[in-house]
């Protein structure tokens, strides 16, 4: 019995690996497309380094939130936000889909992780509105450090998450900053459209030293 429950958390992780085959819309710094995984990767990160500036809370939840939050995308892959045409359809889908998931683990295993799940997504402890807000803060962090295609939307992540990221002071200041760089890497690429001297506007804004490809 023991052998066979082990064998049955085996092969959730197993079938977890589809994960690293997942491709987001985000670029690296090198141009390649970003997995899910390292998307993760970077959050838990990100939560960790700003562990001593956020508020009293369970933060060993907050990192359990993060791994949990895009499992469900394992199976068929991610939906990037400037695709969503039909709301809450994306969560349905991933939820349904992390259930299917986890079928090999033990219930209150997998009870364990829909409850994260469930919690990330209502966004309703301090828990998961932080984890909500540093899901979509490292998010637009990565599209303005990546090598993107030259027609990539950078306009469209200056409202992107805005609702999540004003939830905290912390929060409201990072995405300052972030959102600063956002709009230099618009002016640059606006600049690159425009041919030289043809609307007699000032040379091109440089980008910030985050968002050089």
């Amino acid at each position: 019995m023991a052998n066979q429950d082990l064998i049955d958390r085996i092969r959730f992780i197993q079938s977890a690996e589809k994960l690293k085959n997942v491709l987001r819309s985000a670029y690296t710094s090198e141009g390649r497309r970003e997995s899910t995984p390292e998307h993760t990767w970077r959050l838990c990160l990100l939560a960790m380094v700003l562990r001593d500036r956020l508020p009293p809370m369970d933060f060993e939840r907050v990192l359990q939130m993060c791994v949990v939050h895009d499992l469900g995308e394992a199976l068929h892959g991610d939906v990037p936000a400037v695709d969503q045409v039909a709301p809450g359809a994306k969560a349905a889908d991933e939820r349904a889909d992390l259930i299917t998931l986890m079928v090999s683990l033990p219930a209150h295993v997998q009870a364990h992780f829909l409850a994260l799940w469930d919690e990330y997504e209502a966004a309703a402890t301090p828990e998961a509105r932080t984890v909500k807000a540093l899901d979509k803060l490292e998010t637009i962090i990565q599209h303005n450090q990546g090598a993107n295609p030259p027609d990539f939307d950078y306009v469209f992540n200056l409202d992107y998450g805005r609702n999540h990221t004003a939830t905290d002071p912390l929060f409201a200041e990072l995405r300052a900053l972030v959102d600063a760089d956002t709009r230099d890497r618009a002016d640059a690429q606006a600049s690159r459209t425009i041919p030289p001297g043809a609307t007699g506007e000032a040379a091109p804004h440089p980008t910030s030293p985050q968002g050089t490809p």
